[in-house]
């Protein structure tokens, strides 16, 4: 009903993350119907993040918006090499869209980027072959960190979230006393030498998430180690 009453004749798009960044959450097929449905009924586009669609846990599976039915002409599904490949500074991605969608979308990146540097898609075309058992490592690796660093921050009495999917922890801070994220963060960096992000800086309303943070997992285990040790000495103010 909240999700509805978010629709109206004016919505023409709209924006859609998962696995999502930074809660972790991964639509399941149910909720993914619902938002198809809300989609056609107001005729409205959607327009889909899925750079985590990789990295999963726990029996979760991401499931593309645009494959459910009704949808193939309504979605611009946006992907990337940087996270399943972990080579972020390429800035190597592609956009799945309808022909009428496309056509738009081409016009504009012919004039902002021309095109991705020449090796770098060579090499992105190899990657893009390799078998299946690269992306089942993938999320083991990944699903042994997330569990790494939950163990880690809860032993510090960091109240975090377990997350289905990507691979950030957001976690609940409002048992420390700080006045607001910002606060906590500075507070941690100072403190311990842990650098986490604001959870405000995820909201569009940034006093909805003054008392969440987000950590990062995907690290060396001797950077998480590190971190381990070092949120031994986080106080409470």
């Amino acid at each position: 009903a909240e999700l509805r009453a978010a629709f109206n004749h004016k919505t023409k798009a709209i924006i859609l993350n998962t696995p999502h960044n930074p809660t972790g959450k991964v639509f399941s097929p149910a909720e993914l119907e619902s938002i198809a449905a809300l989609c056609q009924e107001f005729d409205c586009l959607a327009i889909t993040d899925e750079i985590y669609e990789h990295i999963t846990y726990d029996g979760h599976v991401h499931t593309p918006l645009i494959a459910l039915a009704g949808m193939r002409e309504r979605t611009i599904l946006v992907n990337s090499m940087s996270k399943t490949f972990s080579v972020t500074g390429w800035r190597v991605g592609w956009v799945l869209a309808a022909p009428e969608l496309s056509a738009s979308i081409r016009k504009v990146h012919d004039f902002l980027t021309v095109g991705a540097a020449a090796p770098l898609q060579a090499a992105s075309a190899v990657a893009l072959g390799w078998p299946v058992e690269y992306y089942v490592q993938l999320a083991a690796n990944y699903r042994d960190r997330r569990d790494y660093c939950l163990r880690m921050l809860r032993a510090a009495g960091i109240d975090a979230i377990t997350p289905q999917g990507a691979y950030y922890a957001m976690a609940d801070i409002s048992s420390f006393g700080f006045g607001d994220d910002r606060a906590f963060a500075m507070h941690l960096l100072e403190t311990c030498g842990v650098a986490a992000v604001p959870g405000s800086s995820f909201y569009s309303r940034s006093s909805e998430g003054r008392h969440q943070i987000r950590f990062c997992f995907c690290k060396k285990y001797d950077t998480l180690n590190s971190a381990g040790a070092r949120l031994g000495r986080l106080i409470s103010v």
